[in-house]
């Protein structure tokens, strides 16, 4: 397989690149003695300043393939299996694929419950051919997550390569030893991206976004493309030009435009300043993919302006601080240790990158959702941190993620067993109070995976707290292993009491008591969710528009009691009042047409 290739994430390409000539610069021959790598590439001079890195040969040691794929495979398979969608935002867009899978929509204009959709046409599309090609024998819920699954694999493939063709630069390099033994172009470049995918997999605004089928992980897919795209600019142009020719429409498409001509205005201004020949040579590929995916947005109607000034500060400060946890940390440690190198492509591309979605969540309120797209560039910057990091701050973080995380895996499994076995009885007694009628089913299966997690976490820390010191990865496996460990944990122990929670099944249940299947049902002004559920998990056409002259015999409004004509309808007759089990306030009250009760 080609080095360009996407669909290999363990390939060990070669570092000669043709149409790259190698470059040797000398600095203090004394002390530096640098050979021959690919040429810097700074927007702007100087070339002779060293990096703050020194790696010895022994620290870029590769990390072992079948433990990465084993982690890689914790963190995307569990929430794939097994549940229902949720709400609001993936029993919505789940909502609008089933629409277009069954006919009810056109693939062009996705409607739901004759209420148009607002964008992102092509997630839709693809939960819709995927429920068309495998509902059959896999249920739709399953067969729409899984090109959303894939678009996750995606995006991890994408990050590591983004990162290993930056750090195969000259200007990232590490300093070369006077009497040899520094780390090898190859051997770095490997290492630098096995730690940039283990800060992804330990961001923990990930875990549940990159896990739903909504238009976001699709962006998310295509800002991922893009960054590889830059970055593997001088060295594969064919594969770096059709990746980029793809991820700004599949942006475009995604309901994300402005961001993707945000991030080619920023690609542009690299390619344009770069002292590459092919990266030069790239800027009109971009500068094509832009225009093309402008015409998309447009033919296709994606342009949407939701502007929305944030509530001060601190809530978009607040959100970063978590859920960029601890990439944004190492980012930052990043910007400081190299900012003498800050104009070179191996940080000014990641920086750009992260900067844009960090503009866009704040122009959207403060929107986590935006800010996803700024995960990949950002676990890139946190990965040229591992080079520079002391040891007692490598230490501080292995010990606070063994310490978190099994305190958390260990809070995991007291809930689980106190549901299982009445034992200790308060957290099954807390449990019943938020989610009456909740019955825990024997499940022996997910024991399984459950207890396998549990077992490699602890062989993980014993490996990290022995004598592995020299490994450049190493400051992020436990923070890797142990958000993986506390999410197939939560998927497999805890997920039937997540799913009846955050699922609207229980409400769709009750509700069907009342109205009879297959039959039509008004929900004018209802929660698109709701309408969602409605359609797929009862099995009602449901008629949202209150335009719409179409005469239903059964109405649903979703309403608190205390609103003013909350119960009250003319020419209706409320039947029922139902609610979610973990609703207190919200209720749904249910209608039959006909005159009002005297």
């Amino acid at each position: 397989m080609q080095e360009g290739s996407l669909g290999c994430l363990f390939c060990c390409p070669p570092l000669a690149s043709p149409g790259v000539a190698p470059a040797d610069f000398g600095q203090d021959a004394g002390r530096l003695r640098h050979r021959p790598t690919a040429p810097a590439d700074p927007l702007l001079p100087p070339l002779n300043t060293p990096t703050p890195a020194l790696v010895p040969q022994r620290a870029a040691e590769r990390l072992p393939r079948i433990p990465l794929l084993l982690l890689c495979a914790a963190y995307v398979l569990p929430g794939l299996f097994g549940r229902d969608p949720w709400r609001s935002a993936d029993v919505t867009a789940f909502g609008y694929m089933a629409s277009i899978a069954r006919g009810a929509s056109a693939w062009w204009a996705p409607s739901l419950g004759g209420l148009p959709a607002d964008g992102a046409l092509l997630p839709s599309a693809l939960g819709a051919a995927s429920i068309h090609l495998f509902g059959g024998w896999l249920g739709a819920p399953l067969a729409a997550r899984l090109p959303f699954a894939l678009l996750l694999v995606g995006v991890l493939i994408c990050t590591w390569y983004a990162a290993f063709h930056l750090a195969r630069t000259e200007a990232a390099q590490p300093v070369a030893f006077a009497f040899g033994g520094e780390a090898k172009p190859v051997d770095y470049a490997r290492a630098i991206a096995d730690g940039a995918l283990l800060a992804l997999l330990a961001t923990l605004g990930l875990l549940q976004l990159g896990h739903e089928t909504t238009p976001e992980l699709t962006q998310l897919f295509g800002g991922a493309l893009f960054l590889y795209a830059m970055a593997a600019a001088p060295w594969r142009a064919r594969a770096a030009r059709l990746a980029v020719i793809v991820a700004l429409p599949v942006m475009a498409m995604s309901g994300a435009p402005v961001i993707a001509l945000a991030l080619a205005a920023a690609g542009l201004l690299i390619c344009l300043r770069s002292r590459y020949a092919q990266a030069r040579a790239f800027a009109p590929w971009l500068f094509g993919a832009a225009l093309l995916a402008a015409a998309l947005a447009s033919l296709l109607g994606q342009w949407a302006w939701r502007l929305e000034a944030p509530r001060g500060l601190w809530q978009p400060l607040q959100l970063l601080l978590w859920f960029a946890w601890p990439a944004w940390a190492l980012a930052g440690w990043t910007l400081w240790r190299w900012r003498a190198h800050r104009f070179h492509r191996h940080i000014s591309i990641p920086t750009l990158g992260a900067l844009v979605p960090m503009v866009a969540s704040l122009a959207l309120g403060g929107s986590d959702r935006a800010l996803l797209l700024a995960l990949p560039p950002m676990a890139v910057l946190a990965a040229f941190a591992l080079p520079t990091l002391q040891r007692s701050l490598s230490a501080a973080i292995d010990w606070f993620s063994v310490f978190f995380f099994s305190l958390a895996a260990l809070g995991v499994w007291v809930f689980y067993l106190s549901l299982r076995t009445g034992v200790p009885a308060k957290p099954a007694a807390n449990v019943m109070k938020l989610a009456p009628g909740f019955v825990l089913e024997r499940d022996w299966l997910a024991l399984l995976p459950a207890l396998a997690a549990t077992l490699a976490w602890a062989l993980l820390v014993r490996w990290r707290t022995g004598r592995h010191r020299h490994p450049l990865w190493k400051s992020l496996v436990l923070p890797a292993g142990g958000v993986s460990l506390v999410w197939l944990l939560v998927m497999t122990l805890m997920l039937p009491l997540i799913d009846y929670a955050r699922s609207n099944r229980a409400l769709i249940e009750r509700i069907a008591t009342h109205v009879p299947a297959g039959g039509c049902v008004a929900a004018p002004g209802a929660d698109r969710a709701l309408i969602a559920s409605l359609e797929t998990q009862g099995g009602w056409h449901v008629v949202a528009d209150p335009a719409n002259p179409e005469q239903c015999p059964y109405m649903v409004i979703e309403r608190s009691p205390r609103e003013p004509g909350a119960t009250e309808r003319k020419g209706w007759t409320r039947i029922a009042s139902e609610r979610r089990p973990t609703d207190r306030e919200d209720r749904v009250h249910v209608f039959r047409r006909g005159a009002a009760a005297s």
